[in-house]
């Protein structure tokens, strides 16, 4: 749901105040008050006529127009209460990217390996991530987000910054690279912490994505994954294959063919890394699920830096009520100074 500056839908919001709310009790003997002073008001001319004879001579809806006009004084009264009150709206899109404007640093280590070409996805694994990837890239302006490729070896594709657009024609490029084959998720892992540790924002992030297990490089993963907890940096595992047996290119002297394989994830080892830096592991079966841990991960993150940034005091959003009671009152002010001027 889309919350705009003009949604005074109060029923949707929290009152961060809610103690100036009593006030709202005045508001009819404001509008009683505001009638009686209207009544006993007098005109800019004199009538030697009784009140019934008056009527005859004035049109039916001007009193209803100046009951409006009273009507209306009250709303604004009331709108101006409820913004006191520190309205705050949950999905409001505004007070959500004030609250992150700030951003964190997220570091995508993608496995680039042969495996990664399996068929399982549609086209293959190594396809289908990068276009989830780039697609959770679209939701996070105010991050900046790097890459590192990996598989026997690894390397920087990209480091933190925010030109996404930079950052999503290098995930274009991967599956292109020359690596050595294997799979080194401590390298990849390593590399990762090694382009974020010296970083000046205090939010670090690595979402590393693999296939299989660890059988490459001089790194251990878990060793990795404890230099990213000394560096203060979270990290989320993926496990992207499907369960029981895919399509898998393998290398033969006469080229690359496909076998069906068993899917061997080490997700113990996964599981592991993330639980020593406070991260979470994760299992793509299919492109829709990659697709909902990725929308999971994103939820993770907002959600644990509300907490540790916004939770004493979340943001108030009066402007919607604050930009109504203006409205109603130049209104209120410009029909009962001009329009029966005008009129008459």
């Amino acid at each position: 749901m889309k919350v705009t500056n003009w949604n005074i839908n109060f029923w949707e919001y929290t009152f961060l105040s809610p103690n100036w709310l009593w006030l709202l009790l005045l508001a009819p003997l404001l509008f009683l008050f505001l009638r009686k002073r209207e009544k006993n008001r007098k005109g800019d001319w004199k009538f030697t006529g009784n009140t019934v004879q008056q009527l005859t001579l004035t049109e039916k809806w001007i009193p209803r127009i100046q009951k409006l006009i009273l009507g209306a004084n009250v709303l604004v009264y009331c709108l101006f209460i409820l913004a006191m009150a520190k309205p705050y709206h949950p999905l409001n899109e505004q007070a959500i990217q004030q609250q992150f404007k700030k951003g964190i640093d997220i570091l995508l280590a993608i496995d680039v390996s042969i495996s990664m070409q399996a068929m399982d996805f549609e086209p293959n694994r190594l396809e289908a991530s990068k276009r989830v990837a780039k697609e959770f890239i679209d939701g996070r302006p105010g991050d900046r987000i790097g890459l590192v490729a990996y598989a026997g070896e690894a390397y920087t594709a990209c480091p933190a910054t925010l030109d996404h657009k930079i950052v999503k024609e290098q995930i274009d490029q991967l599956g292109q690279e020359n690596l050595l084959n294997g799979t080194a998720i401590g390298t990849g892992l390593g590399t990762a912490v090694s382009r974020l540790r010296s970083d000046s924002l205090p939010s670090k992030v690595i979402i590393l994505l693999t296939d299989g297990s660890n059988n490459a490089g001089e790194i251990d993963p878990i060793t990795a994954a404890e230099l990213a907890r000394v560096k203060n940096i979270r990290v989320y595992t993926i496990g992207v294959g499907t369960n029981g047996e895919a399509p898998t290119p393998v290398l033969t002297p006469f080229g690359v063919r496909f076998e069906n394989i068993p899917v061997e994830i080490d997700e113990e080892t996964l599981q592991k890394i993330a639980s020593t830096t406070g991260g979470s592991y994760f299992r793509a079966t299919d492109e829709k699920s990659l697709e909902a841990i990725y929308k999971e991960i994103e939820k993770l993150e907002k959600r644990r830096i509300a907490d540790n940034r916004y939770a004493p005091e979340e943001p108030s959003t009066p402007l919607p009520f604050l930009n109504w009671a203006f409205l109603i009152a130049a209104l209120s002010y410009f029909t009962n100074r001009y329009f029966f001027r005008f009129y008459a």
